[in-house]
């Protein structure tokens, strides 16, 4: 049995429709990524993967020549993809090479701090910030602003002075360094509404699971330090003694006793913080580029996603792009300092107008800024010794979410991670053990040799 207590599943990962352009939006992009093993595996097994493009080649857009950046800055496309005749790592390396807004020294720079990183083992105990990372280690402030901190940021939706090392290192290592196609970015073309909500019901459903949305749990009852039932809001009651709670970390202490063994520990999650991230949706009169996506570099903006291009949709006179901003502290209410969400959506679409001229001649017909305060829990210096495992020191009570302890961020590959160790820990109690997350992938060669991974 399956309780959801809102109307539709898919948490975080949802949409809803825009009554005045009559479209779904997404209350915040979601992309997979090679490396996100059991996430794509996820999505082959329930169907949906079909409706994700993997981006075989990544543009980013930044300033034509390295140097500072001002209103008359002409900025390029650099084409980010692999070489299929060199091995991995050096697949990559072309690519860097070809970044226009860096010089040769600064990619040297570059590169030998990538190695550094790679090479480095953290402490956990004592890690430092990425921030203080970078400065120790010769990072120039243009490698930091042009390189480190458009990739951190987007990943991890955190800023550089409060992402921790080990985070940090992962998403190198993982994404670029270990295996050939890790780095390409799977993109759904289908609203998230569609993509986790109808699709995985309906398999959920086809293969038994009874369903029950609309239906909020007021309290787990435990007696004699196990789990015995379900209270809904409703007052009924579920006899239950195998239960997996997958909530955000914020709901789980409201949703159990004032006092069960191992609380103490558990409340610890009471110290995980949030991060924001922030979308602007734009709807034009005509195309302003026909790229399907793109990075920014020294931008407000992020990312841009062509949606419709990627949704395959008519543009009907209508041209729908989404922007990305992660780890936009300063664009909350109490971070903004005065600005409004309309002059926030005006200096985007300045940024737009810089790379993409043609955007001054385009009629904004619709615009909406929206926020996902809660998007991801933030991974500072520290964060790992905060999330627990998915067993609980209360028999039959499982602990299922991004948040819980993983070995990854605040992404889809966690929480899937996450389901999984729950379940196998179920299993375990059920006395049918079974090993049910995929072998470690395998590190390429020269990688091993070159970094010591």
């Amino acid at each position: 049995m399956l309780l959801e207590s809102r109307p539709r599943l898919g948490g975080r990962a949802s949409s809803f429709e825009d009554q005045q352009s009559q479209s779904l939006i997404d209350n915040c992009q979601h992309v997979s990524m090679g490396c996100c093993h059991e996430f794509n595996r996820f999505c082959e097994t329930v169907g949906i993967a079909d409706s994700f493009e993997r981006a075989e080649q990544l543009y980013f857009i930044g300033p034509h020549q390295s140097g500072p950046v001002s209103t008359d800055t002409r900025f390029q496309v650099n084409r980010f993809a692999s070489s299929p005749a060199l091995p991995t790592p050096l697949h990559l390396f072309p690519a860097f090479a070809r970044l226009s807004y860096l010089n040769f020294r600064e990619k040297r720079e570059l590169a030998q701090g990538l190695k550094q990183l790679a090479r480095t083992r953290v402490n956990p105990e004592n890690e430092p910030t990425m921030a203080d990372w970078l400065q120790a280690h010769g990072q120039s402030q243009t490698v930091i602003d042009r390189f480190w901190n458009v990739v951190l940021v987007s990943a991890l939706s955190e800023s550089l002075d409060r992402i921790s090392l080990s985070h940090a290192r992962k998403v190198f290592v993982d994404g670029f360094l270990r295996a050939r196609d890790s780095w390409q970015v799977l993109i759904p073309t289908t609203p998230l509404e569609q993509l986790y909500g109808t699709t995985i019901s309906d398999w959920l459903t086809a293969r038994g699971t009874e369903i029950r949305l609309k239906t909020g749990i007021k309290q787990i009852h435990i007696t004699e330090g196990k789990v015995t039932g379900v209270e809904l809001r409703d007052g009924t009651h579920i006899d239950a003694d195998r239960v997996v709670l997958a909530v955000p970390h914020q709901r789980v202490l409201d949703l159990l006793p004032a006092e069960f063994p191992g609380r103490t520990e558990l409340s610890r999650i009471e110290q995980l913080e949030a991060a924001p991230i922030t979308s602007v949706h734009l709807w034009f009169d005509r195309e302003i580029t026909p790229l399907p996506h793109a990075v920014f570099v020294d931008c407000l903006s992020q990312w841009m996603f062509n949606r419709t291009q990627l949704m395959q949709q008519e543009h009907d006179g209508r041209w729908y792009y989404q922007i990305v901003i992660s780890a936009s502290h300063q664009l909350t209410a109490a971070g903004r300092q005065g600005r409004s969400q309309e002059e926030i959506i005006q200096e985007v679409i300045a940024e737009l107008t810089r790379i993409w001229p043609v955007t001054a001649e385009a009629q904004l017909l619709h615009s909406r800024m929206l926020t996902e305060h809660h998007a991801v829990f933030s991974v500072q210096p520290g964060v790992e010794q905060l999330r627990p495992a998915q067993r609980t020191q209360v028999a039959g009570l499982y602990l299922a979410g991004d948040w819980t302890s993983t070995g990854w961020p605040a992404t889809m590959e966690g929480a899937v991670r996450s389901g999984l160790l729950a379940a196998e820990e179920l299993l375990h109690d059920l006395g049918k053990p079974e090993s049910l997350l995929l072998p470690p992938e395998n590190t390429a060669f020269l990688s091993k040799m070159l970094f010591r991974l």
